[in-house]
C-alpha cells in the first residue's frame, strides 16, 4: 500500500481512461442532481468514454425521481434501483456489477467530497490496480471520528493492511478485479471486504488524501449502534472465510 505522488506529478494530457463512476444513494434528493451535472463536466475533461451510475437504494424522497430524469436528459447517465432499503453495502455490489467501464470509481451521493478530485486518480492505474484515498481534515463529528479510527486500526490488523481510511468513500479500481473476487457484505463492512480479498489476491494498493466536507443534507447511519455491531460482528466470519479460500 504505497503513498501515491501528489496528482500535479503525473501527466494526465495522455491518458483518457474509459471509465464507470458510481454513486450509491439513499435520501439525496437535494445534492444528486448537482452532483451529477458536476460529475459530466469532470468526465467531459478526462475521459471520451464513460458512464454515470446512480444506485437508488430504496430512497422515500425524490432521489428515485430525480434520477430518472436525469438518465432520460443524459445519455452517459443509467439508474440501478434496489425496490426497498438493502444496505450500504448492497449499493456498492450493485454499482461495481453495473459498471462496464475499464476503470470503476465511486463516491457517496451526499456531495461530501469534491468530484473534481478524480481527475488526479487515473493515471496512479497504470502503476497501481486500485487507488484508495483518505480524507484529510475529516469533517464529521468527534465520536464518528473516534469510531472510525478505531474501525480502521482494527480491520488494518485482523487483515493486515496498512491502510490509513479504509472506508473512504473516494476509491478507484480496475474493473477486472471484481471479476476475480467475491462480494458478501450488505453492510458497513463492504469497503474492508473489497480491500482485504483484493489484497489477499495480490492486486496493488496507492494511497492519496482528498478534501472531506461537512454532510449538507440527509442523515448518514454510519455511526448507528445496529451498524456498528453488525460490522464488528461480521469482521471476524469475514476473515475466517478469507483464511478458507486461500487454502483451496
Amino acid at each position: 500500500m504505497d503513498e501515491s505522488p501528489h496528482p500535479d506529478q503525473c501527466n494526465t494530457a495522455d491518458y483518457r481512461p474509459s471509465i464507470s463512476v458510481f454513486f450509491p444513494c439513499h435520501n439525496e434528493a437535494a445534492v444528486i442532481e448537482t452532483l451529477v451535472g458536476k460529475t459530466v463536466d469532470v468526465l467531459d475533461a478526462i475521459s471520451t468514454d464513460y458512464e454515470i451510475i446512480i444506485v437508488d437504494d430504496g430512497s422515500t424522497d425524490d432521489t428515485g425521481q430525480i434520477a430518472d430524469r436525469l438518465a432520460a436528459e443524459i445519455p452517459a447517465v443509467k439508474v440501478v434501483r434496489h425496490d426497498k432499503n438493502r444496505g450500504y453495502g448492497a449499493a456498492l455490489q450493485s454499482g461495481f456489477r453495473a459498471a462496464v467501464k475499464e476503470l470503476v470509481f465511486y463516491t457517496d451521493g451526499d456531495a461530501q467530497f469534491d468530484i473534481a478530485e478524480l481527475t488526479g486518480l487515473p493515471p496512479l492505474m497504470r502503476q497501481y490496480d486500485i487507488v484508495s484515498c483518505y480524507r484529510r481534515n475529516r469533517k464529521d463529528g468527534l465520536l464518528r471520528r473516534l469510531n472510525a479510527f478505531c474501525w480502521g486500526k482494527l480491520v488494518g490488523v485482523v487483515f493486515g493492511m496498512k491502510l490509513r481510511d479504509v472506508d473512504c468513500a473516494f476509491k478507484l479500481y480496475k474493473s477486472r478485479i471484481f471479476d476475480d473476487i467475491e462480494m458478501k457484505s450488505t453492510g458497513a463492512l463492504i469497503d474492508a471486504e473489497i480491500l482485504a480479498r483484493a489484497c489477499k489476491k495480490g492486486y496493488t494498493i496507492a494511497q492519496r488524501p482528498v478534501s472531506h466536507y461537512p454532510r449538507r443534507a440527509g442523515r448518514s447511519s454510519g455511526a448507528n449502534i445496529a451498524v456498528i455491531a453488525r460490522a464488528f460482528g461480521e469482521l471476524f466470519k469475514l476473515r475466517r472465510q478469507i483464511l478458507a479460500d486461500s487454502k483451496k
